[in-house]
């Protein structure tokens, strides 16, 4: 019998809960850890055999081991040593910031200039295969939010010139 939905989200919200208190106490997380501090799970395999639940752990269980792994690095290290590195790595996430909102808004720009000389479809149709990356690009707001709409045989046949008379041949 499956539980209700909102009684697994409140579940795993409170088992969310216990993981940020174990990882911000490098607790060791385990199945049966979370279960021993969890209100109403009484036994690991509650967690292992509930996907959601499971998945939540891993990933919780792989932020811990990169944390320890980061952790051991800076034990080894003197302390301004490591004061120059994490600035160092601060003004690096600064720069690669800076790139992606210069990217982003480039690519946004090529886009509406592709819009409107009419290719939108052929750009669109180029990134079918690489829906992925599509999407990607959706999330960082680089893909721009318009309706497309088609050209009339009439909008075809005005002229060139700026003097609103056709060019002769």
């Amino acid at each position: 019998m499956t539980e209700p939905i909102e009684t697994a989200l409140a579940g795993d919200e409170q088992m969310r809960e216990i993981l940020e208190t174990l990882l911000a106490d490098d607790g060791d997380i385990t199945a049966r850890a979370v279960a021993r501090l969890h209100p109403s799970i009484k036994a690991a395999s509650s967690i292992t055999r509930s996907e959601l639940r499971s998945r939540l752990l891993a990933e919780y269980q792989q932020r811990q081991s990169e944390y320890r792994r980061w952790r051991g690095r800076v034990a080894k290290r003197s302390g301004s040593d490591t004061a120059t590195s994490l600035a160092d790595k601060d003004i690096r996430i600064a720069e690669l910031e800076a790139t992606v909102q210069l990217l982003t808004a480039s690519h946004l720009a090529m886009l509406r200039a592709v819009g409107e000389l009419g290719g939108f479809s052929k750009w669109a149709k180029f990134y079918e295969q690489y829906r992925e990356a599509r999407d990607r690009l959706d999330k960082l707001g680089a893909v721009p939010a318009a309706t497309v709409s088609s050209m009339t045989s009439e909008m075809r046949a005005k002229p060139a010139s700026t003097d609103g008379r056709r060019k002769r041949r």
